[in-house]
């Protein structure tokens, strides 16, 4: 898979703050929540913003046993079923009667469709 050239829908770059891949178009950094840039349509921006997909759950260590160790893994597959990222998004341990809670959530921005609908042109 190649990555997506400057300028076109699903260009990245990294965020200077943190240093975490972020697309070319946020002016927010995700991660960190740092502003990237001036943009005067910013606000316009976050209303675009929709959350199709978003899970929470708990999970809580029984008060009797040892220390649990638990391993966050995040993958993403295409409409293939093919698998375009696997991460470890996050290690821990949990003592006895204590308690996690993870969230998810894919946040998508519509962008204009560049060259979208555009009739091939002869030179």
């Amino acid at each position: 898979m190649s990555a997506p050239r400057p300028g076109t829908a699903g260009a990245t770059r990294t965020c200077p703050h943190c240093k975490t891949v972020i697309l070319e178009s946020a002016t927010v950094c995700p991660s960190c929540r740092h502003h990237l840039r001036f943009s005067a349509d910013a606000d316009a921006q976050a209303v675009q913003t929709i959350t199709p997909l978003k899970v929470e759950g708990s999970i809580r260590h029984p008060a009797d046993g040892g220390p649990w160790e638990y391993c966050v893994v995040l993958s993403i597959k295409n409409d293939k079923g093919e698998e375009v990222t696997r991460q470890v998004v996050g290690v821990g341990a949990m003592q006895p009667n204590e308690a996690r809670t993870f969230s998810l959530s894919v946040e998508v921005t519509p962008t204009p469709a560049k060259g979208f609908g555009k009739r091939f042109t002869r030179h």
